[in-house]
């Protein structure tokens, strides 16, 4: 039997990228007190969401892998606590930016980095002026606790990179996130939708998923988005097993035994049954065969 417990957080950010930084690590301690060996933080924590105006001034975030603070603080915090951190940061490589995530073994260790496929653009959300699209193909990675595949917010809407990463072998899916109110339209409430498309990739691939979102209001000139918060934990029939508020705080934990849900993957015949040979218009744009 091998039990894996894990741990969603959620929290507000401000300006202050060393705030940011100190408020995150709070939250993996508390995570780590409360047991939890894989903890994950929302996308691009360390600064507001920047994405909602397209500012010049903002690529200044960027750093290098070998040179992000967030990298190098939390590896050691990984180290320290003996835990798994999926770390989100906007990452610089040469000309190219990209938005991205270390895997931050228990022992410290960045066992690699994936960059975000699938990149926004729309109102309040215009990624496509800050990041390329990424060029490292979905990832899973052996950690000590598990196997760990990993997507990036907008992501979490496309099944094929669920089941790409379940196909790959990756037992957990994590999904640092930062979605909200749509600037254009205050009516609009993506929550139930956005929360319904992962328990799908959970219970269609038989496989936790955990979502790690932001709270609190940001402001960028004329845009302002609240952030709705609702990070949870999905169990493997599609079911929520944690799930925190809208707009508080919160370190949320729920444990799985990953050799049993194995088990249930080859009992369930999801993976056996599939025929791949039929699946040829997923590969296309407009789905000819």
């Amino acid at each position: 039997m091998r039990t894996i417990k894990v741990a969603a957080t959620q929290m507000s950010c401000g300006a202050d990228i060393d705030e940011n930084l100190t408020h995150a690590e709070s939250l993996v301690r508390t995570a780590a007190a409360r047991g939890a060996q894989l903890i994950l933080l929302q996308e691009l924590f360390e600064t507001p969401y920047f994405c909602q105006k397209e500012n010049a001034a903002y690529y200044g975030y960027a750093e290098e892998l070998e040179k992000s603070r967030a990298v190098a603080r939390f590896s050691r915090l990984a180290g320290a606590l003996q835990v798994v951190l999926p770390l989100s940061f906007y990452e610089r490589k040469n000309n190219a930016l990209f938005n991205s995530l270390a895997m931050i073994d228990a022992d410290g260790t960045v066992l690699g980095t994936y960059r975000k496929s699938h990149i926004p653009d729309g109102p309040g959300y215009e990624e496509k002026f800050y990041f390329s699209p990424g060029d490292t193909g979905f990832k899973v990675w052996e950690t000590r606790y598990g196997k760990i595949g990993a997507g990036i917010c907008w992501d979490q809407w496309f099944p094929e990179a669920a089941r790409c990463m379940a196909l790959m072998g990756a037992e957990l899916l994590v999904y640092p996130t930062a979605i909200g109110s749509e600037p254009y339209d205050a009516t609009i409430d993506s929550k139930d939708h956005w929360q319904a498309c992962m328990l799908g990739h959970a219970a269609a691939n038989l496989m936790p998923v955990i979502a790690s979102n932001r709270i609190g209001t940001e402001r960028d000139g004329d845009s302002a988005i609240t952030f709705y918060g609702s990070s949870f934990i999905a169990g493997p029939q599609g079911e929520k097993m944690a799930e925190a508020g809208r707009t508080e705080e919160a370190v949320i934990t729920a444990e799985f035994d990953l050799d049993r849900l194995q088990a249930q993957r080859f009992d369930w015949g999801i993976f056996r049954d599939r025929r791949p040979d039929l699946y040829g218009p997923i590969t296309t744009y407009d789905g000819r065969k």
